[in-house]
């Protein structure tokens, strides 16, 4: 049965709909979600040469040269972990992080057309994108734990907290993801912004480096970074070790940009056709 448009009433009724009736509009229009998934995977992968196998290429060129650079060249302690292991067990969140982002933050611009001619929850495009990159996500997992196997590594009991972690990545995401896609409507700056200020978290995240690197008196600042206490997250369940007594910090973050993202969404959503 396909889904029905949402009478116009519900939909305009109140300027800003609970979260109950937003979340039943967006459950509502599910289809379009996966329209728009599927979609996105159909341009991403089957159209290119070389499809599915760029998911593959990316991130192991980016632990070759770490590993190259960090391991070989810098000589970085990891502790007797193996180096690739140390960094893609950081990489492949920092990845998914950043594909979010930089696709969501634009979601809403990209699809322009869509947005001024029918109804739908916005909030979907950005979705759509999260959706997208999850596979991604599903292959450097793979990839993983292929490396693991290549080195005859048994990951930490640690691991069993990962769906926690995993959550933790999603709210990150998408609240930057969702925040971005309104501010860059209304100011277009955010575009150039924003990806400036992924190439500068990526350095100030410990992907290719252990966070014990960095200064005591600044790891206040450092873990305001959520994607700092997350990497190290996704890392200390597959090597174990010690969390830092930062992480809350970096988790408070992270709920914070979900939360207040989630209300400028809601607040602007009904504008983003007049002005995009």
């Amino acid at each position: 049965m396909k889904n029905t448009p949402l009478p116009p009433k519900k939909v305009i009724k109140n300027q800003v709909p609970s979260w109950q009736v937003y979340c039943e509009e967006v459950w509502h229009y599910r289809s379009l979600l996966r329209t728009l998934t599927f979609r996105d995977l159909k341009v991403r992968y089957a159209q290119t040469s070389l499809g599915l196998l760029w998911v593959f290429i990316q991130p192991l060129v980016t632990l070759l040269i770490f590993t190259l650079v960090f391991n070989i060249a810098i000589k970085i302690d990891t502790q007797g972990v193996p180096y690739p292991i140390f960094a893609f067990s950081g990489l492949y969140a920092w990845h998914y992080f950043s594909v979010v982002v930089n696709q969501g933050g634009v979601a809403i611009l990209n699809a322009h057309s869509l947005v001024t001619k029918i109804y739908f929850p916005r909030i979907i495009l950005p979705l759509s994108k999260a959706l997208v990159a999850a596979v991604d996500l599903l292959v450097n997992v793979l990839l993983m734990a292929g490396v693991m196997l290549c080195y005859a590594y048994t990951p930490h009991k640690n691991l069993v907290y990962f769906p926690l972690w995993l959550i933790a990545l999603l709210v990150a995401s998408l609240g930057c993801a969702i925040g971005l896609s309104a501010l860059s409507v209304r100011f277009r700056d955010f575009q150039p912004i924003s990806r400036f200020g992924l190439q500068v978290g990526f350095y100030l995240t410990p992907i290719a480096y252990p966070p014990t690197l960095i200064p005591a008196q600044y790891h206040l600042l450092y873990y305001s970074n959520p994607m700092a206490g997350i990497t190290e997250g996704f890392r200390w369940m597959i090597v174990g070790g010690k969390l830092s007594p930062y992480i809350g910090m970096s988790l408070g973050v992270a709920v914070g940009i979900f939360i207040l993202s989630g209300w400028y969404f809601r607040k602007t959503e009904r504008l983003l056709a007049d002005i995009v």
